[in-house]
């Protein structure tokens, strides 16, 4: 009867926003299994289980172990993919406002399940893959900023889910488009909620006093997708609409109805380069586990190159390939509706469109993930990158 109690009084929920776990099973009083809920295509295949969101209660001064399991996917039609892997170090947090990494985890190979252990100093924690952020902290950013004279939010569409897809323009003065076009396009696959954090970086730079950044606004126009899968963010998917279509990867195949995210997006693009209007640089931010590269068209690996240069020295973007990725036709050659954003838009209208990974893993040069500072860092960095690299030409 202890023992029963000493479990009922420790509690796991994921009601709130952003939040998702699969089965959750108390195996003792002090260890707790949670699955990983995972999200399939419209096919059922490509299983990814890459986001767990979840609050702990009744937990202060107990030795609390976690065991994240039904953990293996599949990936590219390749089976037995797990992106919860041994260098994992998911985040925990009494506040939902300053995250901290679990410095240590246990490794099962053989039953592939990820185990962390602490003893939290508050009755509440929350633990998450990488720091949340939700359409909520959109918005709270947007109060922020609504005041600011040379910020123009818009709206391209609706998700499946009836959420509004935003756009936003700065420039100064706005109106004035004929000046070089930047795009960049954050949170693609819900779960990369670090680009996120990247992006409010990149907004509070651009939109703060320094000279600087002054004067990349009367220099250039800059159009924002702040927030490319606003369902996931909301309910803790993966990487697809609920639909099932991914959001990065069906680019060659539109549909109004099944993915209005990406019929939007894309109408909103082509009705800007319809109205005789540029687009110099286009950018896709992406998280991956261990690797960071920018991938672009063959065509314009000059301006591919410059950008990783100038994301090394403005940024802690640390490049894993010696050279730039070439960009294939496709994700997955001779399957339609696996053309990634930037593989779309160079085939359909010839724009300099780039992909960009950044890992949520362990960085080379500090030793551990990057928190959320880093990432708002490597926002501000971006900005200025893009600038640099436009500039260029």
């Amino acid at each position: 009867m202890i023992e029963l109690l000493l479990m009922a009084a420790a509690t796991v929920t994921w009601d709130f926003p952003g939040g998702n776990v699969g089965e959750v099973k108390w195996v003792a009083e002090n260890r707790v299994r949670v699955g990983v809920p995972g999200q399939s295509d419209q096919d059922g295949r490509n299983r990814q289980a890459s986001w767990y969101y979840f609050q702990l209660e009744g937990v202060e001064g107990r030795e609390i172990e976690v065991v994240l399991t039904d953990l293996v996917g599949e990936y590219n039609y390749k089976k037995g993919t797990h992106p919860v892997r041994a260098t994992t170090r998911p985040v925990f947090s009494y506040d939902r406002k300053a995250w901290t990494h679990f410095s240590e985890a246990e490794w099962d190979e053989d039953a592939v399940e990820l185990t962390v252990r602490f003893t939290p100093t508050g009755d509440t924690v929350w633990v998450a893959h990488t720091p949340p952020y939700t359409p909520e902290d959109l918005e709270r950013l947007a109060e922020d900023l609504d005041a600011h004279p040379h910020l123009r939010r818009s709206v391209v569409g609706k998700t499946v889910g009836g959420r509004e897809m935003p756009l936003w323009t700065i420039a100064d003065p706005l109106g004035d488009e004929q000046r070089p076009v930047v795009w960049l396009l954050f949170r693609q696959h819900s779960w990369e909620s670090a680009t996120s954090w990247a992006c409010e970086g990149a907004m509070r730079w651009l939109l703060g006093e320094s000279a600087e950044a002054s004067g990349l606004r009367r220099e250039f126009v800059w159009k924002v997708y702040p927030m490319g899968d606003p369902d996931g963010a909301a309910t803790g998917g993966v990487r697809f609409n609920r639909n099932g279509y991914d959001l990065n990867r069906n680019w060659d195949a539109l549909d109004a109805e099944l993915m209005p995210e990406i019929y939007g997006q894309r109408r909103a693009i082509a009705e800007w380069l319809e109205s005789g209007r540029r687009i110099d640089f286009f950018l896709t931010v992406h998280n991956t586990e261990s690797s960071e590269y920018v991938e672009g068209p063959g065509e314009h690996r000059g301006l591919v190159n410059r950008f990783r240069a100038a994301m090394t020295r403005e940024t802690s973007f640390e490049e894993t390939r010696e050279e730039a990725r070439d960009m294939l036709e496709s994700t997955t050659v001779g399957l339609k509706g696996r053309r990634s954003v930037n593989q779309g838009l160079y085939a359909d209208f010839g724009i300099p469109a780039m992909l960009m990974e950044t890992r949520v893993e362990k960085h080379p040069e500090f030793g551990r993930p990057r928190v959320v500072e880093d990432w708002l860092d490597l926002g501000a960095g971006l900005v200025r990158a893009a600038a640099e690299t436009v500039a260029e030409r």
